[in-house]
């Protein structure tokens, strides 16, 4: 579809959300910006306070103050649980912004200040309108531009603008997918989902029940085990984890009621337990887009009905940025922010609706023959790999990136408690990583200073 040709000058781009998605997508044009090229006036809305997205930590639940529902999902003692140099962004290495090479697995503050070293170093901030919630989103036909209707929250006042493309960014790991159980509403324990999880002591020498059997459940099962949990059992819906898990930890089939305080799983066991924590994924949720601009799609490799995984097929002057399940992070929003840049500044020029179809249905069909982690690791590798190949974005080896998350989900099999204490080079500069002063079971203390302290 040929969109409509504007002088840079005249045209308006929004782009919702300040998190690694947004960001990526304001540099992009930044970048351009910085080489002499025109580029469209960029208005960014976050809903936040501050910018980062789920890595603008809080230890707010629920709503904010401004009653809008919390973004983030993140906790302390979050610690990646893949290696940094898969998510490593080709214009900006981690040696540039801490001035040395680092461990392979940070905490979350330490990836936090990376992330934001980029945008802070681009002068990105001034792009963006804080504490601003995108209300509505509409198109028209006849003028061909978006309306855009925000309210600022410190005020309670909205406005409308218009622009000529809107680039969603507003993430999809915020909004929580929330199952019930029988029993569930006399348990006197706690109950809660992996959203309002912040702080791992709170179990501690409780028998902690995890629902989930995907990363959150893995990760914050290993959090309350680390900080003291007495026991922790895992209750898994279609397939267990099967990793070695210490010996106060466990797997079970698909909880199906709570009495009392009594868990009643599918295989006829029972467990009693103090605390119930639900680690059982989130929604795809843009309530603010108009019914014909809203994506609705499953957590998946090749989400519903778009270009590439960016453009919306329906009307491609509408972009969603890192809406897929994720193996690739930041590297792959980096690479839809580029393309969609080049979209809109019509350095690419994207074929006919039913080529754009058939493309879809090309990667759809890969997405759902990818059966096992390899060949999902090998699908979004590719996915980026296309992405980029007409793209002016840095080069960066992406098959070492490939080669490092196979062997990460091996280091997973021999030890659960122990694959964060490896070492990987980085795809950008080539330099291996040190390995952490001390072991992660062990590091208690997830702060930036005592990551980058020596031992």
């Amino acid at each position: 579809a040929e969109l409509p040709y504007l002088t840079m000058a005249q045209s308006r781009v929004c782009v919702i959300g300040s998190g690694p998605s947004g960001l990526a997508t304001l540099l992009s044009f930044q970048k351009l910006k910085a080489a002499g090229q025109a580029i469209p006036e960029i208005v960014c809305y976050e809903k936040q306070n501050d910018w980062g997205g789920l890595w603008n930590y809080t230890w707010r639940t629920g709503l904010d103050e401004y009653g809008e529902a919390v973004h983030n999902s993140m906790y302390r003692y979050l610690w990646s649980n893949g290696p940094k140099e898969c998510l490593e962004m080709a214009n900006y290495s981690f040696e540039e912004h801490f001035g040395q090479q680092i461990p392979s697995f940070p905490p979350r503050a330490v990836l936090a200040d990376y992330i934001l070293g980029r945008a802070k170093k681009a002068g990105l901030r001034e792009m963006i309108t804080f504490a601003t919630a995108v209300r509505h989103v509409t198109y028209d036909d006849a003028s061909g531009k978006f309306s855009v209707t925000v309210e600022d929250l410190a005020t309670h006042t909205t406005s409308t603008s218009t622009f000529d493309y809107v680039v969603c960014a507003g993430g999809h790991f915020s909004t929580p997918h929330v199952p019930s159980f029988p029993g569930l509403d006399k348990f006197p324990g706690r109950v809660l989902h992996a959203h309002d999880f912040r702080d791992a002591e709170e179990f501690r020498n409780k028998n902690v029940l995890i629902v989930g059997a995907s990363y959150s459940a893995e990760d914050i099962g290993l959090q309350v085990y680390k900080y003291g949990a007495k026991s922790v059992t895992m209750t898994y819906r279609t397939a267990y984890m099967g990793f070695d898990w210490p010996e106060s930890m466990e797997e079970r089939p698909l909880l199906q009621k709570i009495d009392g305080k009594v868990a009643h799983f599918k295989d006829g066991s029972t467990l009693e337990v103090d605390a119930v924590l639900l680690c059982t994924g989130y929604q795809h949720h843009f309530p603010y887009m108009a019914d014909n601009l809203r994506l609705r799609t499953l957590n998946r490799l090749c989400s519903d009905n778009l270009y590439k995984g960016v453009c919306w097929m329906d009307n491609p002057k509408l972009m969603y940025i890192g809406m897929q399940d994720q193996w690739y992070t930041f590297t792959m929003f980096d690479a839809q922010a580029w393309f969609a840049r080049d979209v809109i500044m019509g350095i690419r020029k994207l074929p006919d609706a039913a080529a754009q179809q058939a493309d879809f249905a090309a990667w759809r069909a890969k997405d759902e023959a990818a059966a096992t982690a390899t060949l999902q690791i090998e699908f979004q590798t590719e996915y980026v790999r296309d992405l980029l190949k007409d793209s002016d974005y840095p080069k960066f080896d992406i098959d070492a990136c490939d080669k490092m998350f196979k062997e990460w989900k091996k280091d997973k099999k021999a030890s659960i408690t122990g694959y964060r204490d490896r070492a990987f080079p980085s795809p950008v500069t080539g330099t291996m990583a040190p390995v952490h002063h001390t072991p992660w079971l062990k590091a208690m203390d997830d702060s930036l200073e005592c990551f980058m302290a020596s031992k």
